[in-house]
Parts: structure tokens; C-alpha cells; sequence
């Protein structure tokens, strides 16, 4: 069977992968638009800040011996009829499924004077790739002045980041609040005081209207309320677009995305299937990359084993758990999040609000489960919590034994607060769904470090917040041996500090 694959990006890398470890008599061919290869875009953001080094995105790709591996070309058409794909190089390539996994682009605001024949003036970029990254940084000895547009994940990171680097920030939404998809009104106040602790000036209810410029670079915005910013760079954070030029060209069905049934198919085309940002599916996109790890592996698993591809519904928002990866400000959402109706009977509510430190937590709970959180500033709590949601771990029958310290004994999540304690069956890495038992006996098989543990079980390779504990459990299974004394008894373990 002739496989093509249209996007080597994160989704598209991780469904090869799975397909030739599965079906090695699959003959797979990969068009990447980017010479680098599969890289961890999520970390993108801390690129920027300076709290991870480009070099170290890299992710693990197919072995060229089990797929023809074409980096650096892409995809410029598609014949339905004749089953072909032709490459930016006028290469042919034939398939008996085709499988579009390209992504999605930075959403570019309609702003006057940042663009002109040649692209965007200097001084004004985006950040959805690598060479958007290596531009912010490029600029970053000269900046001292930065404004970022939009207030959603991205625009905190980045803005957060550049205040980490020294720059003055000034942060604009056009919402009334920062991620108003995600957070109320109280808890993004907090998180807007954090901003504020942390040199970031935020501007709401306004967006850029148009660029200052002096002999064609970047010296400043206008903004839609009448005011001003100087400024020597502008980051704008707003939104995606799926990638879905080619599959309308190929008169595939496509509305925001490429439209694609419950098992991931074209209703157009049974051979032509769409997973990731790009894609459709009748349950709606997150914007999040497990939901696209996630659809790689339903379809691997539906062309393997000839199971249905269809997402089973009851778990179907196990995989919109929100993080936000700032410099300094901690905010993590999960399912019902600021956006639900508190007077709901089944829906049980309880939230704990202190603005003189930063913090807050609201949990929805709903027939003994949890289905729903907020998070703002407490980095132990949003983990235990997130353990809870994706687990579906019985609550509490007082819901306030959740976030309430001096009760939190109480609760289940509580139990296991140190990753050592975990049950093998615990979630570790949530975005990859890793269990500490998966682990524990790759630290076992050899695994010496994080990345030799990435690379035998995936864990730490999407947000990357699962690090820390990967290397307490690695250094879990050394200390026995290493605290062995000459006599052969063994010292007393020491226990690892909380994380």
C-alpha cells in the first residue's frame, strides 16, 4: 500500500512513525514544507524567552530506511482521480491513501503599514515557526521596547518572556480580559496583576490600528482606542488558521477546516483522510497537539487493527487540559473553564480567590467527577488537579476539600502529591499519556536521562512541563545503588524535594 503524507510537522511525524512500526510493509512517503525536519513547536515561545535552546526541539523522525523522507518540499497539487501527489520539485508521487496533516498559519491581523510587497516590514513578525523564533531573537540586542497583540496562551508567553529579557512590554487584546476563552472575569484580573508584577503593561477592550515606521523599519503602533506605543518590535499572537488551500484546490469539502467524518476520512474521498490543526472532525479542533496525537493514533490503529476510528465521546475533552508556559505566571484550564453556567443543578462549583498573592482555583464537579478547573498561580494544585481530570478520579463528596490546603488531605489527588508515589498507572507525560510504570521500566531497559527516556516512550516531548518529574524518577532508580555502602547495606534514602 502507497501512503503519502502531506505535513511532517508534529501530528504528521508521530502518525509515520506509529505506521511503520505498525504496518512495515506500507511503503510511506513524507513531504515536509520545512528543511529542519519535526520539531517541538509548543516550546516555540520559550525559545524566546531564552529558557530553551532552538537546538533542543528537534524530535525523533521516522528512520529514512522505512519511509522516503522529503524535507525542505512540499505539496503544490493533488489529483484525485489519478491518486497523485505532485511536489514543489514536479515529482509525482502516487498513493493508495493520502493522508493531509499540514498544520495551520499565523493568523495575520489586518493592520495598516506592517506589510508591503516584500513581506512584513522589519520589526514585525509572528511566532509559528522555527524562522520566526531565530527573527524575535535576532532583533532581541537591539529591542527595547516590544508589543505583543493578543492575550491568548501565545501572546503570554511571548510577552512574558521578552519582559524576562529585559524589555518593556506592552501586551494588547482586543477582548475585555486576557484568554477570555478560558478565564472569568476574576481569574483573569489576577492573572492580569501578575502581568502587571511581572513588567507587562496589558491594554484590553483595544488592538493595533496601524505601524509607525522611519525609513522603512518599525518605530511604533497605533492602536484602535486613539493611543500610542513606541515600540522596536511587534509580535502578533492572534490566532491560527488551518491549512487548507491545497484540499480545497483538490475540491475536497473544507468550512474553518478540512472537513473529515468520525474515522478522519474526506466524506468527499474515502483514500484522503486530514488529522491535526488542519482537519475538522465532527467533535470540533482544540488547537491543541494531542487531539492531533491523538487522531495519528486512531487512524494507525483503524488501518492496523480495523477498529473504528471514532472518538469515544465520554473522553473526548480529556485532551483540552490548557497550559500556560510563562516566565513567572503559572495558569493551567481544564474542561469547564470560566465559561459555564454556575446556577446549573448537576454542575457543583467552588472557587478560592486571593489577589494579594496571585492565586486562583475554581473546580466544576459533576456526578462525583471532575469536569472542569482553573488555575492562576499555583503550579502544585493545577497538577494535582489536572491527575484528577484525566484519571476521571472519584472527587470528594465536599468539593472544597479540592483546593482548600489545610482539608487538601482528604482528597485522592493529595495522596500522591511526590511523582515516586504515583501507581505505575498515573499519568505522567498528559500530553503524550504516559504512565510512570511505562517509565520506570524504560529507566530500567538503560534510559539514563530525559531524553533517552523521550525517546523510548515520548514523555516530556510535548509541553515539556513533565521533565521534572521524568528526572525524579530516573534519579529514583539510581539512588538505591548509589547509596549502597561498601559493606552492602543499604544508607537510608534521602526523599526527593518536591518539584
Amino acid at each position: 500500500m502507497n501512503v503519502v503524507v502531506i505535513g511532517h510537522g508534529m501530528v504528521g511525524s508521530r502518525f509515520v512513525e506509529d505506521l511503520v512500526a505498525r504496518m512495515p510493509d506500507a511503503r510511506v512517503t513524507i513531504l515536509g514544507k520545512e528543511p529542519e525536519g519535526p520539531y517541538n513547536r509548543v516550546l516555540l515561545s520559550a525559545v524566546v524567552a531564552g529558557k530553551t535552546d532552538a537546538s533542543m526541539l528537534a524530535m525523533s523522525a521516522v528512520d529514512p530506511a522505512r519511509a522516503s523522507v522529503l524535507d525542505g518540499v512540499h505539496a503544490v497539487h493533488v489529483n484525485r482521480a489519478a491518486r497523485t501527489v505532485t511536489d514543489s520539485r514536479g515529482d509525482v508521487h502516487e498513493y493508495d491513501r493520502l493522508v493531509i496533516a499540514t498544520g495551520s498559519a499565523a493568523r495575520i491581523p489586518d493592520i495598516q503599514g506592517i506589510a508591503t510587497d516584500r513581506g512584513l516590514v522589519p520589526g514585525v513578525s509572528v511566532l509559528k515557526d522555527l524562522a520566526d523564533a531565530q527573527g524575535v531573537l535576532a532583533r532581541l540586542p537591539k529591542a527595547r521596547r516590544a508589543v505583543v497583540l493578543g492575550a491568548g496562551v501565545l501572546g503570554i508567553e511571548v510577552a512574558t518572556g521578552l519582559a524576562a529579557r529585559g524589555v518593556a512590554v506592552t501586551l494588547v487584546h482586543h477582548a475585555g480580559r486576557v484568554m477570555e476563552r478560558q478565564l472569568g472575569d476574576a481569574a483573569a484580573g489576577i492573572a492580569t496583576g501578575a502581568l502587571h508584577q511581572l513588567g507587562v503593561k496589558v491594554v484590553t477592550g483595544a488592538s493595533v490600528a496601524g505601524a509607525l515606521e522611519r525609513r522603512g523599519t518599525l518605530t511604533g503602533v497605533r492602536l484602535t482606542d486613539g493611543g500610542e506605543a513606541l515600540t522596536d518590535m511587534l509580535v502578533m499572537c492572534a490566532g491560527t488558521i488551518p491549512e487548507t488551500a491545497l484540499a480545497r484546490r483538490a475540491g475536497l469539502p473544507c468550512e474553518r477546516g478540512i472537513v473529515v467524518d468520525a474515522q478522519l476520512a474526506s466524506p468527499a474521498d474515502p483514500r484522503v483522510f486530514a488529522i491535526g490543526d488542519c482537519a475538522q472532525p465532527p467533535e470540533g479542533g482544540t488547537g491543541l497537539v494531542a487531539q492531533g496525537w491523538d487522531q495519528a493514533r486512531r487512524l494507525v490503529d483503524a488501518w492496523c487493527d480495523g477498529e473504528t476510528a471514532a472518538i469515544d465521546q465520554a473522553k473526548a475533552g480529556l485532551t483540552d487540559v490548557v497550559r500556560v508556559k510563562a516566565s513567572g505566571l503559572d495558569v493551567v484550564t481544564m474542561g469547564l473553564s470560566g465559561k459555564f453556567d454556575h446556577g446549573d443543578r448537576e454542575l457543583r462549583a467552588v472557587r478560592l480567590a486571593d489577589p494579594s498573592v496571585g492565586r486562583f482555583v475554581e473546580v466544576v464537579v459533576s456526578n462525583g467527577l471532575l469536569v472542569g478547573a482553573t488555575v492562576v498561580g499555583d503550579k502544585q494544585c493545577a497538577s494535582e488537579l489536572a491527575a484528577m481530570y484525566t484519571r476521571a478520579i472519584p472527587v470528594p463528596a465536599d468539593p472544597a476539600h479540592l483546593i482548600v490546603r489545610p482539608l487538601a488531605g482528604a482528597s485522592p489527588a493529595a495522596a500522591a502529591k511526590n511523582v515516586e508515589d504515583l501507581d505505575d498507572d498515573a499519568t505522567v507525560c498528559q500530553c503524550n499519556t504516559v504512565s510512570k510504570g511505562r517509565i520506570v521500566a524504560a529507566i530500567g531497559d538503560g534510559c539514563a536521562n530525559v531524553a533517552d527516556v523521550a525517546q523510548a516512550t515520548r514523555a516530556s516531548t510535548g509541553c515539556g512541563d513533565c521533565r521534572t518529574n521524568v528526572q525524579r524518577l530516573i534519579e529514583a532508580h539510581a539512588a538505591p545503588a548509589a547509596t549502597t555502602t561498601d559493606s552492602g547495606a543499604a544508607a537510608p534514602r534521602i526523599p526527593a524535594l518536591a518539584g
